[in-house]
Parts: C-alpha cells; structure tokens; sequence
C-alpha cells in the first residue's frame, strides 16, 4: 500500500464531483461505506474536525454514485437507504442523475 501523503477536504470533493455537500457528509458519516483508510478526520482544533478522502476513498465514492444512478429505481433506493433528512432526499432528488 502506497502512503499517503495529501487529502482532499470533504467540501473539495463535493466541488469535484458536483455533489451535494450534505448528501457526501451523510455517506461518508459512516466509516462502513468505503474501504478503511479511504476517509480521514483531520483534527483543526479541541474537539473540532473536517472531513478529508483520500484518492482511492474519492474513487469509490465516485463508483458507488454512479453505480447507484443506473436507473431511477436504483437512484431512489440509494438515497432512501443512506439519507433519513427527508428534506435532503427531496433536495437530491429533484436533481437530475448524470
């Protein structure tokens, strides 16, 4: 395993990716969902932390999103499973999947 020597703050990947900030912070917000060592907490201060991926941890976000996009249905059930902010599933959804 190669070492990692940069990371990108979990805002700058929703920039790369053209996502929804919240709805990344929601999918990362469990450490299940990408390989370990893909998301990193970066500590800025007492009891204060960002969010940071790592190369491969951005790669199979992107992978997992555009798995979840290959139909509608799939689209539904991936927001519905890994989003409860129905506000949020009603914001992400009225965007259209690429």
């Amino acid at each position: 395993m190669a070492t990692i020597t940069y990371v990108f703050t979990i805002n700058h990947v929703a920039e790369m990716l053209g996502e929804d900030l919240e709805f990344l912070e929601a999918i990362v917000s469990n450490s299940d969902n990408l390989t370990y060592g893909s998301i990193i907490s970066v500590v800025t201060g007492d009891d204060q932390t960002i969010t940071a991926l790592t190369d491969d941890g951005i790669d199979e976000l992107n992978q997992m999103l555009s798995a979840a996009r290959r139909s509608p249905e799939a689209w539904n059930d991936f927001l519905d499973s890994f989003l409860d902010d129905e506000e949020l599933i009603a914001r992400i959804k009225t965007k259209s999947p690429r």
